[in-house]
């Protein structure tokens, strides 16, 4: 599949619940409305789409949410999407989670054919943490990802760069990753949803964020690619694979390989964009057939690049959806 503007669609981004256990002060309001149940798709549909968009070209696949491990018997579909891997149709099935039920699910995603994952991690100072999650326990989530570890799957880190708050654990965060094995990943904060504390107070560039590693360090790049936006380089002497996400300060529209299928069927063509198209209403009422129209029309939709930039300064510009309905 390819858009407009020439770029190979590939990568497919899954939220399978819009809930989440924790409320992590940069993606939503601690009083946040979720969708009814009735809203979203069910697994069924959710299997159907994703194999619709594998028979047309995506060849990796990532669930998110909110918190996808949240979703009642996610385990179900996570099997069936597993399914695609063991056949050889999809290369890669993989997870974002925040780690809190890892410990539950690990062994279940390993056998579902999942190889790697991520897991956001802020902060590794409990009563930070707790404060940026409002109410997470860390010490569930580091079990969590030790439970990951154990069962062979590859770990890489997320750690949102938030001025102020934990622009001083970049170091520790850099030695924990490392001593473990794992990656680590810098992302920018961006101007998602409304009601979002901090967007721009707490805004801090990467460049900025990562300087005291190169106080102690060298930071060289790599040509390792996930099917991601990040850009890898190696920490010395850790010898750490740090992979840095910039969508405010070095924009990596150019070449986007991404579509979001949204829990409630809406397939997003731009993390900053407000267009979609309703995938939902085609499979209950139209069948693969108008849900084949709707993903051409999607690959017509797809913008060139998003506006965060000018989002971040005029409020009045910002999306009003929160990251939890699309995921990262």
């Amino acid at each position: 599949m390819q858009d407009n503007f020439g770029r190979t669609i590939d990568y497919l981004r899954i939220s399978v619940t819009d809930r989440c256990n924790f409320r992590c002060t940069y993606c939503m309001p601690e009083q946040q409305t979720f969708l009814p149940r009735s809203d979203l798709l069910d697994y069924t549909e959710i299997a159907l789409i994703a194999a619709r968009f594998i028979k047309h070209g995506i060849r990796k696949i990532r669930l998110t949410g909110g918190e996808p491990l949240a979703r009642r018997d996610v385990d179900v579909l996570i099997q069936e999407l597993g399914r695609h891997v063991q056949s050889g149709a999809l290369d890669e099935l993989t997870l974002t989670t925040n780690g809190s039920r890892l410990a539950h699910f690990a062994p279940i995603l390993k056998e579902s054919g999942v190889r790697r994952i991520n897991v956001s991690l802020d902060s590794l100072v409990p009563a930070k943490f707790k404060a940026v999650t409002r109410g997470g326990d860390l010490g569930q989530v580091l079990d969590g990802i030790a439970a990951a570890k154990r069962n062979g799957l590859a770990v890489r880190i997320n750690m949102v760069a938030l001025k102020g708050v934990n622009d001083d654990e970049i170091v520790s965060m850099a030695k924990y990753c490392a001593a473990n094995g794992f990656d680590l990943a810098l992302i920018e904060t961006m101007p998602l949803g409304d009601g979002v504390s901090g967007r721009t107070g707490q805004f801090i560039p990467l460049d900025e964020f990562v300087a005291p590693l190169r106080e102690n360090g060298t930071i060289s790049p790599l040509d390792h690619r996930t099917a991601g936006p990040a850009r890898y380089y190696r920490l010395e002497p850790l010898g750490l694979r740090l992979g840095l996400i910039t969508p405010m300060s070095h924009n990596f529209c150019g070449d986007c390989n991404r579509l979001r299928l949204a829990s409630d069927g809406k397939v997003h063509m731009c993390l900053g964009s407000e267009f979609y198209v309703d995938f939902r209403e085609a499979i209950r009422i139209g069948g693969m057939e108008a849900v084949d129209g709707l993903l051409q029309k999607a690959l017509r939709l797809k913008p060139e690049r998003h506006d965060f930039e000018r989002q971040m300064e005029d409020k009045g510009l910002r999306l009003h959806r929160h990251m939890n309905a699309t995921g990262g």
